[in-house]
């Protein structure tokens, strides 16, 4: 599988768990919102990576190449990859914390991060292919 349609198969993936983080909001579990935002916004930024075949089998290791390899060399807005650092620890809270209460905003602002920060994504991933393709 060439790293282009790895990519697009990861941001696809992306905007399925951005769904089922709306749907588990819809239903009123929050930590899952958490959870499926944060795995979206993950997914997105590894298919950002793929194009530069570039890979981590940790969270910490995405997030480092992410910022080293997209964000600093002027491809991904530097606000929105805040998001991503933000909501592996709002994720890591609701998933491990003990007496952790995620509220209806928390989960609402993580979901609304994630949506900003996947539409960035596919406008970085198409500029990406355009430009290796000139």
């Amino acid at each position: 599988m060439s790293h282009v349609n790895l990519a697009k198969y990861r941001l696809e993936k992306a905007k399925e768990m951005l769904k089922e983080a709306e749907d588990s909001f819809k239903q009123r579990h929050f930590s899952l919102a958490v959870n499926r935002s944060y795995y979206a916004m993950f997914t997105s930024a590894r298919a950002l990576l793929a194009l530069k075949e570039l890979d981590s089998s940790k969270h910490s290791g995405v997030i480092s190449l992410f910022n080293q390899h997209i964000v600093k060399a002027g491809l991904f807005p530097t606000g929105f990859s805040k998001f991503l650092r933000e909501a592996r620890g709002m994720r890591e809270d609701a998933d491990y914390g003990d007496f952790v209460k995620i509220t209806q905003e928390d989960a609402k602002n993580q979901i609304d991060h994630a949506q900003k920060f996947l539409e960035e994504s596919e406008k970085t991933l198409l500029k990406m292919i355009k430009d290796a393709q000139e």
